[in-house]
């Protein structure tokens, strides 16, 4: 006997790969599982304003590379000056002219996506941390102090976070009023840190919020612990960042540089928006050039075509299932499908009656065609002639009556019709009515169904945007092509057995 094993493993490995592809194609790439998700989105402009002095000009700006937020598109107004963009992880807009004179003004817009990756991992252990030395009238007070918290910790953070919260509180030692006297609270924070050679520096982030103009970075202090480094606002007395803030700098250097400048300033204004989440995948991938086999790469045209074509194998489950599993006769193996392709086309009500109308037509006509005795393919010709006649017909008949629904009737496929209204011709000659009216209506319950399932939103977004979805379908129907037990429309035979008991 043949061992299945092998099969049912291919089987496994296709729906395996099949959910595993779907699963990457959502996560990595950030499709949605569900249609007409949203997202939000940050419009962000920064104004870079200076004086020129008359000479040559360099203006170089920190460019935001925060994983918590991707970037969907940017560009900057900058008339008459040269830019370069680097693309490093320390990403800087560099502006240049041979002259600038009097007011400048440069402008930078940039549109964010968040991505909820709110932790930032050091890709590389820091460097040793130089060593603070205190001015002497600062020095015996914050060496107590930093000696004192330093005694009550276990590890960098928990250090950073007593002294965060002993710098903000409200009764202070006479030695912490000392020291904040001269220095802000962050730099007395960071000093602090770099006192026991604490891996921090400082970052300079945006937080974001709806229509606000003329913003300013804020500074903060983010510490290394365990690979990851942790964001500190100590102003605010403050562990951790919120979802709307940006860390637009956070490499140690400065935000803004103007060379042959003066008086420069940068200001940041913003804007939230809602956006459909599969649209800002799709324009993600193609701004980052990113290796997907979508079908989003197609020019328009093909796209509309597969989205139609790729619906045919839920058809085809569909199908399988109900007559392999259900015992549902029809009329041809697959006609259901396309006449449920039909069905989309045409809305279902509209499709149902017109496939009556056609077929009950050609149906007459075909008794006509068997008394005259011709041979196969003549039949089968003159029945195509006459299904385009019939529903060219309907059409104008439609037109003329103001039906702009029955116009759609044209969506039919002619040959499948032909040959359906060929072969119920027969059965109708070889065993009755009757079992024409069975598989007539099969075809048409199964064509319904399948039209449910192929016109449902969820269903089209997966087959088109889930590729590997196709995998799962194939593995279903290798599974129920291996079925031979009975139908469930067999059952019926067993019936007077269950009254006997």
């Amino acid at each position: 006997m043949h061992s299945r094993k092998p099969f049912y493993i291919f089987v496994i490995l296709l729906f395996v790969a099949g959910i595993g592809a779907s699963i990457y194609r959502g996560i990595q790439h950030n499709v949605p599982f569900l249609p007409g998700e949203q997202v939000q989105s940050w419009a962000i402009d920064a104004k870079i304003s200076f004086n020129g002095r008359n000479q040559p000009a360099e203006v170089q700006f920190s460019l935001p590379n925060d994983p918590a937020f991707d970037i969907l598109v940017e560009n900057t107004t900058s008339p008459g000056y040269g830019l370069t963009i680097t693309d490093d992880s320390n990403r800087k807009a560099i502006w240049s002219i041979r002259e600038a004179s009097g007011p400048q003004s440069l402008f930078y817009r940039v549109t964010l996506v968040p991505t909820g990756k709110l932790a930032l991992h050091a890709e590389q252990e820091p460097a040793d941390t130089e060593l603070y030395l205190w001015p002497a009238t600062e020095k015996t007070a914050a060496e107590q102090i930093v000696e004192d918290v330093w005694s009550r910790s276990a590890t960098n953070l928990s250090f950073a976070k007593q002294l965060m919260t002993l710098i903000n509180d409200d009764n202070q030692s006479q030695n912490m009023s000392l020291l904040l006297s001269t220095n802000t609270s962050t730099k007395l924070f960071l000093q602090m840190l770099h006192t026991k050679g604490v891996p921090a520096r400082y970052v300079s982030g945006l937080l974001l919020e709806d229509q606000r103009r003329r913003q300013q970075l804020t500074t903060y202090v983010q510490v290394y612990q365990d690979g990851e480094w942790h964001l500190f606002d100590v102003q605010n007395n403050k562990q951790g960042r919120d979802n709307n803030l940006v860390l637009w700098e956070y490499a140690g250097g400065s935000v803004l540089e103007v060379m042959g400048g003066s008086n420069s300033l940068v200001n940041f204004s913003m804007l939230q928006d809602t956006r459909s989440a599969l649209a800002t995948s799709i324009d993600m991938m193609m701004t980052d050039d990113a290796l997907d086999f979508s079908l989003y790469q197609l020019p328009l045209e093909e796209q509309s075509l597969f989205k139609g074509i790729l619906l045919i194998p839920i058809g085809v489950l569909v199908v399988v299932f109900l007559r392999v599993i259900v015992g549902i006769k029809t009329s041809g193996t697959f006609m259901p499908v396309l006449i449920a392709m039909a069905f989309i086309q045409t809305t279902l009500l509209i499709g149902l009656i017109g496939f009556l109308l056609i077929v009950s037509f050609g149906l007459m006509i075909r008794s006509y065609l068997s008394t005259l005795n011709l041979l196969l393919i003549s039949r089968i010709s003159a029945v195509i002639i006459v299904v385009i006649f019939i529903i060219g017909l309907f059409t104008l008949i439609s037109f003329k009556l103001g039906l702009s629904e029955g116009l759609t009737v044209t969506f039919f496929p002619m040959i499948i019709l032909a040959w359906t209204i060929e072969r119920m011709s027969i059965l109708w000659e070889e065993e009755g009515p009757k079992k024409v009216f069975v598989s007539g209506g099969g075809s048409l319950f199964v064509a319904t169904i399948a039209y449910l399932a192929m016109s449902n939103q969820l269903v089209q977004h997966w087959v088109f945007n889930f590729l590997g979805i196709h995998l799962v379908i194939l593995a279903l129907v290798l599974v129920m092509g291996q079925y031979t037990g009975y139908r469930l429309t067999e059952l019926k035979r067993f019936k007077p057995l269950v009254g006997e008991k």
